[in-house]
């Protein structure tokens, strides 16, 4: 059987992709080393300077970074890890269990998805007043904790992954249902579970418009309620605004470099063969 090999087009094209996904990030760097007089002229520049330094410090104490990072890792993480877990959960109940309604019950979860999240902002906001929740980090991380993207993420996965023999056998063994989800369903969900737990890590992270409702910055912000305050002032200071912008993208690379790998591999092991 001959493998197949990369053409020159193949690797001009993978090198264009690559230069335009890290074009922003390095202007964002690039941005931020500069002062904002430079940014304003024209041509702009194309190269850092030796502004960096100062301006990350800048955006670092005016908006309060160091507690904003905390808490929007406190948010993410929470969001993510719980969301993976019911999300399996549920997907294995939708996939493998047989109930009367699922099928209803599996409809109306995939319905909600077709809902914008805006209109439900007014009586979000009603209940986290009602709780006195307003300005404190359950406001943001109990209604993100279910999550219907992930319900379905899983249970195509789960259904085409995880034969129904295998939980049969479990069964048959004497498992009772918590052993069969923690040593058959968890182990074949894996690869996805990881998937999932980086993207709702991400989306959680950027999060921009229900904590900007719910929260403040003089309470306890996330990372993009905190750069907003950047933003302020007659005449805004376009370079650290950037700095504060690649503060709060940091972090998000170095979960990628971390756990990049574990996820590319569980996804390759979850892979089926031929």
């Amino acid at each position: 059987m001959s493998s197949l090999r990369a053409g020159r087009l193949t690797y001009v094209a993978l090198a264009l992709f690559t230069v335009g996904s890290l074009f922003p990030l390095v202007w964002t760097a690039i941005a931020a080393s500069r002062s904002s007089t430079r940014l304003a002229q024209t041509p702009p520049p194309f190269w850092f300077g030796g502004n960096l330094g100062k301006n990350l410090r800048t955006a670092w104490t005016d908006a309060n970074m160091g507690s904003a990072l905390l808490n929007t890792l406190v948010v993410a993480g929470t969001v993510a890890a719980v969301t993976v877990v019911l999300s399996t959960l549920a997907g294995f109940a939708f996939a493998r269990l047989r109930f009367r309604g699922h099928r209803v019950l599996l409809s109306l979860v995939v319905g909600t998805m077709l809902i914008p999240p805006q209109l439900s902002v007014v009586p979000l906001y009603m209940l986290v007043a009602e709780l006195s929740w307003t300005d404190r980090l359950q406001a943001v991380i109990l209604p993100a904790l279910v999550c219907a993207f992930g319900v379905f993420f899983m249970r195509q996965y789960l259904a085409q992954a995880l034969p129904m023999e295998l939980v049969e056998a479990a069964r048959t063994d004497g498992a009772n249902s918590l052993r069969v989800v923690w040593h058959v369903v968890f182990p074949v969900a894996r690869p996805a579970m990881a998937v999932l737990g980086m993207l709702t890590f991400v989306m959680t992270w950027n999060d921009f418009f229900w904590p900007i409702v719910a929260l403040t910055q003089n309470g306890s912000p996330t990372v993009q309620v905190a750069l907003t305050g950047l933003g302020r002032g007659y005449v805004p200071d376009q370079s650290v605004i950037m700095a504060g912008a690649l503060l709060g993208t940091l972090p998000l690379l170095l979960v990628f470099v971390v756990f990049g790998r574990q996820i590319v591999g569980g996804i390759m092991q979850g892979a089926v063969k031929g």
